[in-house]
């Protein structure tokens, strides 16, 4: 039995990022845990609130490049660092780690360590009590979202995906394509057919579904911070009251995914853990459209929720936020 009352201290490695910086924004208020330090090398010494000046009050901590001991551990690196930093580091067998990165969600080995893919809506009784959490991807977790219910009921062949992203989705560091005379009024494909968080999406579709699925993906960079937005075309002769119930039925249970009658927007689920989908049929052709927060539900929400799963407390601690209307 867990005590609920003993506070656990967490550490953030690569805190200066943006998914780092939204851990800190989450964890500063969860009531069960403490934040114990902030990692950076490019940034050690400095203040957190003086890389985000929105966190000025509410977190005065300073960055440091030495690792300490905590019971829950946070990899906020850049993608294919993770086991580099563990390879250098030693960290406790009974801490925590939840990597934000992608370096274990395809090969979930490590050392001693077997990470547990962490999509709490299909893998709950897995992460309870685990010590090692591959955080899902923003894309992929989206998607996968939009499918799993169609994949339960062996219902996906030929799936067409479209989705957009905000500039937050290509990191803190500074690119082309996310200055803001380039994204401003603009939007462009990227990676089509071959983004990265198509194998992701596949091995876990393909847990549920009894035969082969074609995943035609194509992401867009969009006009806008932060957010995605995809809908996902696939062929079948179940009508719309059909597909609703199919849904309902595989989210019920599940407190941050919605199953809307209604169009659904951006807006709904900014600066939430949620997850609002929304199907339309026309013929034969349903299409199913899916949009969270991708540094949330896509990034450090869904960490979140996964520690509070593997720890034993309320899915919800801590993430009861409200969107951002206007």
């Amino acid at each position: 039995m867990i005590n609920h009352q003993k506070i656990k201290t967490a550490g953030i490695i690569g805190a200066n990022g943006y998914t780092g910086s939204e851990l800190v924004r989450l964890l500063t208020y969860h009531p069960h845990v403490t934040i114990h330090f902030l990692y950076s090398r490019s940034h050690s010494g400095k203040k957190i609130s003086d890389i985000y000046p929105d966190l000025e009050s509410v977190c005065e901590m300073v960055l440091t490049d030495t690792f300490q001991d905590v019971d829950i551990l946070f990899l906020c690196l850049p993608h294919k660092e993770s086991v580099h930093w563990l390879t250098q580091n030693f960290v406790k067998e009974e801490t925590l780690i939840i990597d934000l990165g992608n370096d274990f969600r395809l090969n979930g080995n490590f050392s001693n360590r077997k990470f547990i893919y962490g999509l709490p809506e299909i893998n709950k009784k897995q992460l309870i009590g685990a010590k090692s959490i591959a955080n899902p991807g923003c894309f992929a977790t989206a998607i996968q979202l939009a499918l799993l219910p169609l994949a339960q009921k062996g219902l996906l062949n030929e799936v067409y995906t479209t989705g957009i992203t905000g500039s937050t989705g290509a990191g803190q560091s500074l690119q082309p394509t996310t200055h803001f005379t380039w994204r401003n009024d603009n939007i462009s494909a990227y990676k089509t057919l071959t983004h990265q968080h198509v194998d992701e999406i596949l091995q876990q579709l393909l847990t549920f579904n009894n035969h082969e699925i074609s995943l035609n993906f194509v992401p867009w960079r969009g006009d806008f911070a932060r957010g995605i937005f995809t809908s996902s075309t696939i062929k079948t002769d179940l009508e719309l009251p059909e597909l609703q119930v199919i849904f309902q039925d595989f989210f019920k249970d599940q407190p941050f995914v919605t199953v809307s009658e209604k169009p659904v927007d951006l807006k709904q689920v900014i600066n939430t853990n949620r997850c609002v989908i929304q199907i339309e049929k026309n013929e034969n052709f349903a299409v199913i459209h899916s949009t969270i927060d991708n540094l949330l539900k896509g990034a450090s929400g869904q960490a979140v929720q996964n520690m509070n799963i593997a720890m034993g407390w309320e899915e919800n601690i801590g993430l009861n936020l409200k969107p951002i209307a206007f």
